[in-house]
């Protein structure tokens, strides 16, 4: 499968909501809408990149996550904001023991799970904040090993919590519950299929199909592998992002269409399977 990048949503674009320091997160929703987190806002984009509403947020967002019926939770440090799709603070989850930076973030139908980097571990709460288990915390280096200071991951269709571990070079499968259920990748400086560098894949995202996508740091790039891991697609060179890009954050909307986030530029950068009308 290829990709070719289809365009991005720039400062001028976002109008007056446009991020002025940091742009750290994004989400899709099956309402049709892009979320961008950064500064300390969150902003909505239709699927053709219009500003449709932001709001101010108590604290700067590092990840965010649309549950079914379009709240929108986003993790900070030290806590969890919930917002009303309209965008009105609703509640705050809060755990000093548990929530240092919450760098990802995922609501089922159940259950919460938020990915700390100050543990190293991903929490897994009932929806009435009942801790349930932790993921990572039975791994042989404590948790999961992120030299780049986040961690994050995303739910497959079956209810598999898929992990990013850059330290070690893969990406990790997990019940809910915390049972391991395996991993692929491994080191490899010139191997595509491989993971450079000391610490990658930095970010991950799932496709609807079940595509893991990963962005990279040094250099920065995206790709996609098959839910068995097998590569299908480098998406992105070098060219497309600055060099000193890292934790590019990223999401997949239902056409398979990928958005990721530029740190450094501040925009969301599209990608999309060759032949899918723009």
């Amino acid at each position: 499968m290829q990709y070719h990048r289809f365009g991005e949503i720039d400062r001028a674009a976002m109008g007056s909501a446009a991020f002025k320091e940091t742009l750290r997160a994004v989400s899709w929703h099956d309402d049709g809408h892009w979320y961008l987190g950064g500064d300390r806002h969150i902003l909505v984009l239709s699927a053709d990149g219009e500003p449709i509403r932001d709001w101010s947020t108590g604290k700067p967002p590092w990840s965010l996550a649309v549950d079914s019926e379009g709240r929108v939770w986003v993790g900070e440090p030290g806590q969890v904001e919930v917002f009303s799709p309209e965008g009105k603070p609703e509640d705050t989850w809060r755990n000093d023991e548990l929530f240092g930076l919450v760098t990802a973030m995922a609501v089922t139908a159940d259950s919460v799970f938020v990915a700390d980097a100050g543990t190293r571990w991903i929490h897994r709460f009932d929806r009435e904040r009942q801790l349930l288990n932790h993921i990572g915390d039975q791994h042989r280096k404590g948790g999961f090993h992120i030299p780049n200071g986040v961690v994050d991951f995303g739910i497959d269709l079956d209810g598999t919590v898929v992990v990013a571990n850059p330290g070690m070079h893969r990406v990790e499968r997990y019940q809910p519950g915390g049972e391991s259920l395996g991993y692929f990748g491994r080191f490899g400086q010139h191997d595509p299929a491989g993971f450079p560098g000391c610490c990658n894949p930095t970010n991950i995202a799932l496709g609807p199909g079940g595509e893991v996508v990963v962005s990279e740091k040094a250099g920065p790039r995206v790709k996609v592998y098959a839910p068995d891991g097998a590569l299908r697609s480098v998406v992105s060179g070098e060219e497309d992002f600055d060099p000193s890009c890292k934790n590019m954050d990223l999401a997949v909307d239902h056409q398979g269409r990928i958005g990721v986030v530029d740190p450094v530029g501040l925009a969301l950068v599209f990608y999309e399977p060759t032949g899918v009308a723009t």
